[in-house]
């Protein structure tokens, strides 16, 4: 009996995990010679920091990240030097921002707060984007660390913060409880690379065979998820993976997730123009004062295009 080689996923709570669901569901991953499992963090910051320590082997996390700490704009002191890159694209995600039943207008979050994930994040830089274009500069609210997407979700529910910014499922559910989306990046960017998967340049250049089985594993459950055959047997497992998403609201959730306008990427492709959207957030809102134009500088895609040229 072959043993199966250990590999450690940490991601962000979402819909957007339904592909590694599916591969885990299916013995896609244990098929090919991986025990795969899959951690999700309570913060951005959490996240870096187990991914960098080596205690997760892949992140499914914002590109963001990946620049912000390639940088050194990093929400958090990382000891050593830091070599994340990108191995994969998961998402252009559409992020939506959600506010209380009260703000009917941009102007009525003047002077309020509102819940991050961490203040000098790419999905914090979105929100803020999105609100200039309304009016508001971001002196105008008071901006709150607080962590992922449910704590935040939770924290603007209890009526703690105004406001958020989520993706699916809790865009979804936060409509039906109530509570309005005041903007979508999907109106606002041509193209922003939402969720990638990142590791350290040490583990890809050791583990190449391994991070090549993932990606032949991930891609196949990629294409079970997007099979218009198998929408409703995918909704039933994100259900079941996530009980938090009601009946009600399943069918809008799994509407954005298979959009790739504001989902899941077919063939879990890299965008190099919703890369460079980041690259520009980051450059008008980070603290590096210089403008980022180098998307090359943070890919290692050399085993995605092994896989994809061999066919997953």
């Amino acid at each position: 009996m072959s043993t199966l080689t250990p590999l450690k996923i940490i991601a962000f709570p979402g819909a957007p995990n339904l592909p590694v669901y599916a591969a885990l569901e299916q013995g896609l991953f244990a098929a090919l010679g991986l025990d795969v499992t899959l951690q999700t963090t309570p913060s951005s910051v959490f996240q870096i920091q187990a991914l960098h320590g080596g205690e997760f082997d892949l992140a499914f996390t914002a590109f963001d990240n990946v620049v912000a700490y390639r940088e050194g704009q990093g929400a958090a002191q990382l000891e050593g030097p830091c070599d994340f890159r990108v191995v994969m694209g998961a998402t252009q995600v559409e992020l939506s921002a959600v506010v209380a039943p009260d703000v009917v207008a941009a102007q009525d979050l003047k002077g309020r707060s509102l819940a991050l994930d961490a203040v000098g994040t790419g999905f914090a830089f979105v929100l803020y984007a999105m609100l200039k274009q309304l009016g508001l500069e971001t002196a105008d609210y008071e901006r709150v660390a607080v962590g992922a997407t449910p704590e935040r979700w939770q924290a603007v529910k209890a009526g703690q913060h105004a406001g958020t910014i989520t993706i699916e499922p809790f865009t979804s559910i936060a409509q039906a409880a109530g509570f309005r989306v005041l903007a979508r990046s999907s109106d606002h960017f041509a193209a922003c690379q939402g969720g990638i998967v990142a590791a350290r340049g040490a583990w890809i250049a050791s583990y190449s065979s391994e991070l090549q089985a993932f990606i032949r594993g991930y891609l196949q459950g990629l294409a079970w998820t997007l099979a218009p055959a198998n929408r409703e047997a995918a909704a039933a497992l994100l259900q079941a993976r996530m009980p938090e998403i009601k009946p009600g609201v399943v069918g809008a959730v799994m509407d954005s997730l298979l959009s790739p306008r504001s989902g899941l990427t077919p063939g879990a492709a890299v965008l190099h123009d919703g890369m460079q959207t980041v690259l520009d957030l980051r450059s008008q809102y980070g603290r590096g004062g210089q403008p980022l134009r180098d998307v090359d500088r943070y890919l290692a895609l050399a085993d995605w295009q092994a896989v994809t040229a061999a066919g997953a």
